[in-house]
C-alpha cells in the first residue's frame, strides 16, 4: 500500500508551522476529518468533491488482545461486513440441513472449517481498505496514518510510527473517531483474559466453547453465528435483550387460544435463538475470569434471581456490554469541546456542529445519534455539501431503517410500539400484527413460531404509519423497501391497497389487518 503514497515531506517545527499561520493567516488544509471510518471518510470525499482541499488522519490503537486493522472503521473491519458474512456462513448451515428435505442428498456429519471462513472474511475487508487508500489517492485527499491530538481550535498534532511529529491545520475539523467495546473493568480478568468484537473476527482458530457476555444486538449477533457454525454458545444477560429497541408486550399463542403476556417483543429474538441452540443465563453478572492449566477459562458468576454463585469453563470469553466514544486523547477539553459527562459522547447541534466555531463530529461519537454506518455516511456527506456546497440541508434522523442479523432477523423502521403509546397515548394507537409462516419453511419442517410482524399506526382517519418491525428471514431486504413508504408519509389504508408479491414474507405486510386490541388469533392461515 505504502507503495501508492508520495514521500511526505519533513513536517515544520510546531512552533513555525504556528507562525507560518498567523503571518499568512491561512491553514494548510481547508478540511480536517480526524477518523477513517464510514462517516469520516464519506465526509472526506464529498468535500473533495468540491475541490476543496482535504486531509484524513487515521489510526487504529490496537485493542488489548494485539488486534488491529486497516483503514474503514468499524463497520468494514470489525463490524457490518464480517458479522454479515458470518452470519451468512450460519444461515448456510441452516440451510443445509433444509436441503435434504428438498431432495439433497449429504453425506453427514457436515463440519464447518473456522480458518477457511475467517481468511475468505479477512481477505475481503483488506480488499476494502485497499479501496478505500485508493479512493482517497484517487480525490486527492491527504491520508496520515497517525493518532492525533487537539494543540488549538484548528490545529491537531501527532507522531508517526518512526517518532516523528505531524502538525497539520485546517479551517474545519471533523471528529468522526467512532467508538470501542467496554471491558467490565470491575471483573477481575476481564481485561487480561477476554476478547471483544474488536478481536472475534480477526481470530485464526475457532473460538471454540464461547461465553458471550451482554445483552446487546452485537452479543446476539455474534452468538447466532457462532452457534450456526457449531460451537457450544452461551450468552450471559444481567437485564432485557436489544434494550433500544421494541420491548412492547405481545399477545402470543399457545394451542390456537390467545394469551397477553410482559413478554418483550425482542424476546422472541432470543426465544428463537434458544430454539436454535443458544444458551443463555439470564439475570446472570460476571464476577471472575481465571485461566486454569489446561488453558481454558473459569468463569465465576452471580445468578440473580437464585442469589448463587455458579461457574463453568469455556475456551473463548467475549465482552459485548456496552460501546464507548473513542475521544480520550483527542485533548477536546482542553479547545472547548463539550461532552455528555456521562457517555463521554460528543454534544452537537442539529447541522452536527459542535460547542466550538469550525469543529463538527458525525458518527457513533455524537451524542443522541443512531449508532448506525448509513447514519454517519449521510450525515458526514451532507456536512460536507453545506459547508463546502452551498447546501442548507440537514440530516434526518428520523424512520432510520435497521436490522438485528440474528438466526432469524429483526428489522424495523420508526417508533416501536412503547415509544408511540408515549408520544401519542394508547388510545391513540392502533397495532396490526400477525404470526405467519415462511414458504420455505414448510417442506423443511422448520418452526416458524417466532416469525411476527407488527404495523404501529395512528388511530386516527388517515392512519399513517408510524413503525413497522419484522422478525424473519431476510428482515433488512424487507424493511429496507417498506422504509420508503413510512419515511414519505405512508398510511395504513394505502398499504392495504398495495399489492404484495406472491409469495413471499414481506406480501404479509400488506395483508396485515388483525389488531392488537381486538385479541383475536393474529395467526396467518391459508396462502
Amino acid at each position: 500500500m505504502a507503495a501508492l503514497w508520495r514521500r511526505a515531506r519533513p513536517p515544520a517545527a510546531p512552533g513555525l508551522c504556528r507562525t507560518l499561520r498567523a503571518l499568512s493567516g491561512k491553514n494548510e488544509y481547508d478540511l480536517l476529518v480526524i477518523g477513517g471510518g464510514s462517516g469520516g471518510l464519506a465526509c472526506a470525499k464529498e468535500a473533495a468533491q468540491f475541490g476543496r482541499k482535504v486531509a484524513v488522519l487515521d489510526y487504529v490503537e490496537p485493542s488489548p488482545q494485539g488486534t488491529a486493522w486497516g483503514l474503514g472503521g468499524t463497520c468494514v473491519n470489525v463490524g457490518c461486513i464480517p458479522k454479515k458474512l458470518m452470519h451468512q456462513a450460519a444461515l448456510l448451515g441452516s440451510a443445509i440441513k433444509d436441503a435434504q428435505r428438498y431432495g439433497w442428498n449429504i453425506s453427514q456429519p457436515v463440519q464447518h472449517t473456522w480458518s477457511v471462513m475467517a481468511q475468505g472474511v479477512q481477505n475481503y475487508v483488506k480488499s476494502l481498505n485497499w479501496g478505500h487508500r485508493v479512493q482517497l489517492q484517487e480525490k486527492k485527499v491527504k491520508y496520515f496514518n497517525i493518532k492525533g491530538s487537539f494543540s488549538d481550535p484548528h490545529t491537531v498534532r501527532g507522531l508517526t510510527k518512526a517518532g516523528k511529529e505531524i502538525v497539520v491545520t485546517a479551517d474545519n475539523i471533523v471528529i468522526a473517531t467512532g467508538g470501542r467495546p467496554k471491558y467490565p473493568m470491575h471483573v477481575s480478568g476481564a481485561l487480561e483474559y477476554g476478547i471483544t468484537s474488536d478481536d472475534l473476527f480477526w481470530l485464526k482458530k475457532s473460538p471454540g466453547k464461547t461465553l458471550v457476555v451482554g445483552a446487546s444486538y452485537v452479543s446476539l449477533e455474534c452468538a447466532g453465528f457462532l452457534t450456526g457454525i457449531g460451537l457450544d454458545t452461551t450468552v450471559m444477560m444481567r437485564s432485557v435483550p436489544l434494550r433500544g429497541f421494541d420491548q412492547a408486550t405481545r399477545v402470543y399463542k399457545k394451542k390456537h387460544i390467545c394469551f397477553t403476556s410482559q413478554q418483550q417483543m425482542a424476546s422472541l429474538v432470543t426465544e428463537h435463538m434458544e430454539s436454535y441452540g443458544t444458551k443463555f443465563l439470564k439475570r446472570c453478572f460476571p464476577t471472575k475470569v481465571q485461566k486454569l492449566e489446561n488453558d481454558r477459562l473459569q468463569v465465576t458468576w452471580k445468578n440473580a434471581d437464585l442469589d448463587t454463585e455458579e461457574t463453568d469453563s469455556f475456551n473463548t470469553v467475549m465482552w459485548a456490554v456496552g460501546r464507548a466514544p473513542d475521544t480520550k486523547t483527542l485533548n477536546l477539553e482542553t479547545i472547548g469541546v463539550k461532552t455528555n459527562s456521562e457517555t463521554g459522547k460528543i454534544i452537537v447541534d442539529a447541522s452536527e456542529a459542535t460547542s466550538v466555531p469550525h469543529i463538527y463530529a458525525v458518527g457513533d461519537i455524537t451524542e443522541g445519534r443512531p449508532e448506525l454506518t448509513p447514519t454517519a455516511i449521510a450525515a458526514g456527506k451532507l456536512l460536507a455539501q453545506r459547508l463546502f456546497g452551498q447546501s442548507s440541508e440537514l440530516m434526518d434522523y428520523d424512520n432510520v431503517p435497521t436490522t438485528v442479523f440474528t438466526p432469524l432477523e429483526y428489522g424495523c423502521v420508526g417508533l416501536s410500539e412503547e415509544a408511540a403509546v408515549q408520544r401519542h397515548g394508547s388510545d391513540n394507537i392502533e397495532v396490526y400484527h400477525a404470526y405467519y409462516k415462511p414458504l420455505e419453511f414448510t417442506v423443511a419442517e422448520r418452526d416458524a413460531t417466532q416469525c411476527y410482524m407488527k404495523m404501529v399506526c395512528l388511530r386516527e382517519r388517515e392512519q399513517r404509519i408510524l413503525g413497522l418491525h419484522f422478525i424473519g428471514p431476510n428482515a433488512g431486504e424487507v424493511i429496507q423497501g417498506f422504509a420508503l413508504g413510512i419515511k414519505c408519509g405512508a398510511t395504513y389504508p394505502q398499504m392495504m391497497k398495495t399489492v404484495g408479491i406472491h409469495p413471499t414474507c414481506a406480501e404479509e405486510v400488506t395483508k396485515l389487518h388483525i389488531t392488537k386490541r381486538s385479541g383475536l388469533d393474529a395467526t396467518v392461515t391459508g396462502c
